[in-house]
């Protein structure tokens, strides 16, 4: 499948700001960027360097008084959309160690807090059969609502409040799972049915030796999401982190298929 990402973002600031910015898809065996271009303004200076774990890339800006940027790419997802349900967990022996911090407790994943209810609610399964109950449950009980949260919410505030937006879906996801023995990483995407259409957030599980993407919130199938990053939560791979005050002019994002 093959899909048009285009971005707009347009900023303010009252004085010099440094400003991390990751929103440029990632090119994979499963994902490949067709003619990117990224145009900032021309007061704007850049720096490149990886994303987490090496995938990715994420730019240092430093910019003001205002900051402007466009990115347009053709990505091909070559993904498939297979279940998860039946596949295997591994044994924590196996987990490789660049993944096992994926099983610890984070900034805004708390998972040892979520001990007790996962193991009563989830006790009797493991694997992708746990993981898939986890999302169900989640989907089943959240209400997704844009005044709900703001960039301090943590999981155990939207578990508490049974709502949110999607970084907050995938926060509480990556909880439960992490609770249940899985390793979860948080993951920044575009897809083409997120409404509203913005920057998306999904959760990738460690399951017999593989990443799997689960969108908690249903928006977004495995084949049709496009990876922009990863790491432990939303604190490593948000869209952008400002160093600095910076006021929001404008930002659109634009995600379509072009071709199946």
């Amino acid at each position: 499948m093959q899909f048009l990402v285009r971005t707009h973002l347009a900023y303010t600031t009252t004085q010099p700001c440094d400003v991390l910015l990751q929103i440029e898809a990632l090119s994979d065996d499963v994902q490949s960027c067709a003619s990117p271009q990224l145009i900032l303004d021309p007061r704007s200076v850049q720096h490149e360097i990886n994303g987490e774990e090496g995938l990715g890339t994420r730019r240092w800006i430093q910019a003001g008084p205002q900051f402007e940027c466009n990115y347009e790419v053709q990505v091909d997802v070559t993904r498939p959309s297979g279940a998860i349900d039946g596949i295997p967990q591994m044994p924590w022996a196996d987990i490789p160690a660049d993944v096992v911090k994926f099983l610890m407790p984070s900034r805004y994943c708390h998972s040892d807090l979520f001990l007790d209810f996962v193991s009563g609610e989830f006790g009797n399964l493991r694997g992708g059969a746990m993981v898939m109950a986890m999302r169900n449950w989640i989907a089943d009980r959240f209400t997704y609502d844009n005044n709900a949260s703001n960039a301090a919410t943590t999981a155990s505030d939207s578990f508490s409040s049974l709502s949110g937006v999607c970084r907050d879906y995938a926060h509480v996801l990556i909880a439960f799972v992490r609770a249940g023995g899985v390793p979860a990483r948080f993951v920044s995407a575009y897809g083409p049915d997120v409404s509203p259409q913005d920057f998306h957030a999904v959760v990738e599980v460690y399951l017999d030796g593989q990443w799997h993407l689960v969108d908690a919130t249903g928006m977004a199938k495995p084949a049709d999401i496009i990876r922009i990053g990863v790491g432990r939560d939303a604190a490593d791979a948000s869209f952008m982190t400002a160093y600095g005050m910076i006021q929001l002019v404008a930002q659109t994002v634009e995600v379509r298929r072009v071709s199946g």
